[in-house]
């Protein structure tokens, strides 16, 4: 079985450790994800901004690069219900329309795969710190990724998890929204913060690099000590330490 990796922008140019700590995690497991190197951007940003042509022509790319995977495995749930609006790009167009669909039945969430494909909870990891979690909200809202990621953290030795007040609440990023309407992400971002600070929480944990990104610069910002962190990180680390 062909197993790959979608890692998509930011994980890829910025975050590549979380790519790694999937691979490394799936390894564990006897799984060695493959990485077509055609892949691009998800066309998130072009859909999103009305560009579709541009989005379609992205989405060709992607498509092609996981055509013979039999799953696709990424990074982030924003990314990953992307691939679900292809259906909307090619609609007229039922050759690529059939590819779009095959494309989305494959393709999971990290924690998806992990707890609904594999039927993985407990990695045998150990992390003694004091955990908080973000639920982003395309993964959790569209994807329906709610108990994935938290079963995986129950099962962590010594992690003490915190419950996030309004947990459901966008943290302001949305990708082109946080420039577009900058203040009202501001103001997002630092309730979500202001939220996080509640917990005591020395970790804060989420699925979505772009979501954790935008919430530690406000972190940052605020000189706050929280550390902030992709599940498939935490998890990692964890399993190397046990």
């Amino acid at each position: 079985m062909k197993i790959s990796l979608f890692i998509t922008c930011l994980s890829d140019a910025l975050y590549p450790k979380v790519g790694e700590a999937i691979s490394r995690i799936l390894g564990y497991h006897g799984i060695l994800l493959q990485f077509p190197t055609i892949q691009t951007c998800c066309g998130q940003p072009a859909y999103n901004s009305g560009y579709w042509e541009e989005a379609r022509t992205t989405a060709k790319t992607i498509l092609a690069a996981f055509e013979d995977s039999d799953f696709v495995i990424s990074a982030s749930g924003s990314c990953t219900y992307m691939i679900h609006h292809y259906a909307d790009l090619f609609k007229d167009d039922p050759e690529m329309l059939d590819k779009a669909l095959q494309l989305q039945n494959k393709t999971y969430e990290f924690t998806q795969f992990l707890v609904g494909v594999l039927g993985i909870t407990d990695l045998g990891a150990r992390f003694p710190h004091k955990v908080t979690y973000h639920p982003s909200c395309h993964g959790s809202r569209l994807l329906g990724v709610k108990e994935e990621p938290l079963a995986l953290l129950r099962q962590v030795k010594e992690l003490e998890l915190v419950p996030l007040p309004f947990a459901e609440d966008c943290c302001g990023f949305g990708g082109t929204f946080a420039v577009k309407m900058s203040d009202i992400s501001g103001a997002m971002v630092n309730e979500k913060v202001d939220h996080v600070k509640e917990t005591e929480a020395e970790v804060l944990v989420g699925l979505d690099m772009a979501c954790l990104m935008n919430i530690a610069g406000n972190l940052r910002f605020r000189n706050e000590p929280v550390k902030v962190m992709h599940l498939a990180e935490l998890l990692y680390e964890g399993v190397k330490r046990a």
